[in-house]
């Protein structure tokens, strides 16, 4: 016998749009500070891992405030 009822999906919890939006933004932003084409290729590719350096960023300034304490 069948259940019947509502379908539940596991899918995404939404993240994905947080992510696309800090995308462009991570684009828009290393994009206004490249002056070279190469410089340019880098902002994309940057901008692809913008939450790796987000972490790095906190993980850094954690272990400053845990070392002044």
């Amino acid at each position: 016998m069948e259940k019947q009822g509502r379908k539940t999906s596991s899918g995404p919890g939404g993240g994905n749009p947080v992510y696309g939006l800090g995308f462009v933004g991570a684009v828009v932003w290393n994009w206004q500070h490249a002056t070279t084409p190469r410089d340019r290729a880098l902002a994309v590719l940057k901008s692809m891992v913008w939450p790796a350096f987000l972490v790095y960023a906190a993980f850094r300034a954690l272990e400053g405030a845990a070392a002044r304490d």
